[in-house]
């Protein structure tokens, strides 16, 4: 149900409660109930005696206790709907004194959110939509400067390349970036390099640890990054997987990222094919 359905129901309801409506309640036999147009509940079962309540135009059996008018119901207010079948939902209210609390509860919510944007509650609903708005603004600039970051970053991770049987080999840590600014990085580390294998791995605030593999295309043939960043990332109970020349991979545990590090010149030594000779 919308907003403006569920406020149209509550009107419709407290109208009624308004009216303060007689309520009448009969023991009747089941057939004479029938005949006086008592809707029946589909489902239930019922004996020859049935109780019968009616309240203006409405007359159902109902075994429960109710008012003796409709004004004693004070007020109605809906707290909750779902669907319980197709084109059927039920509906959670509340009367009386708890309505009149629910109501006042969300006055006061509504009136603090008021004195924190600074603005009448009436024009709230703009206020938000701006602050989205500049929300999304924000969050574009922030990846702009991510990007301009992974190239600065890149620049100064070229220098720490080492040597590995004719391969450069970069392996570095840059904690705190996500997934994307690891790729962007990745790619311009190979960009700069121009020839080699990189391996990036960034631990964040909740201890999630992202990797990623890079692999020149010129070096394909000698190294996989999708089994590069496998190796990695089964160290520390993780996996991933990728393209020959660029593989990511996450996992929980961090506690030995900085090992699991250490072995990649070792394995990039031990696994990476002979480069093919020219004759």
């Amino acid at each position: 149900m919308t907003a403006e359905e569920i406020a149209r129901v509550e009107t419709l309801v407290n109208e009624q409660i308004l009216l303060n409506t007689e309520t009448v309640s009969e023991v009747l036999p089941i057939k004479e109930a029938q005949t006086k147009g008592a809707t029946m509940l589909f489902g239930e079962k019922y004996g020859e005696i049935v109780r019968v309540c009616t309240i203006g135009n409405s007359i159902e059996f109902c075994g429960g206790t109710h008012v003796r008018r409709t004004g004693d119901i004070g007020s109605f207010k809906i707290i909750g709907e779902c669907g319980i079948s197709a084109g059927v939902r039920r509906i959670e209210g509340i009367t009386g004194m708890n309505a009149v609390r629910a109501a006042q509860e969300n006055a006061g919510v509504l009136a603090e959110a008021a004195l924190r944007f600074n603005a009448k509650a009436t024009e709230l609903p703009a206020k938000i939509d701006d602050m989205m708005a500049n929300m999304k603004a924000l969050e574009k600039q922030l990846e702009q400067l991510k990007s301009k970051m992974a190239s600065s970053m890149g620049d100064s991770l070229v220098a720490k390349a080492v040597d590995v049987k004719g391969i450069k080999l970069l392996v570095a840590r840059l904690d705190g970036a996500d997934a994307k600014a690891l790729r962007e990085t990745m790619d311009k580390v190979k960009d700069k390099l121009g020839t080699a294998v990189a391996v990036l791995a960034s631990v964040n605030a909740e201890g999630r640890v992202q990797l990623a593999a890079g692999v020149t295309r010129d070096l394909t043939n000698r190294v996989k990054a999708g089994e590069l960043v496998n190796v990695v990332a089964g160290k520390l109970g993780g996996k991933g997987g990728g393209k020959p020349d660029m593989a990511m991979a996450g996992a929980q545990n961090a506690d030995g990222l900085d090992a699991a590090l250490a072995d990649v010149n070792d394995w990039v030594a031990a696994n990476s094919h002979d480069e093919p000779q020219h004759y």
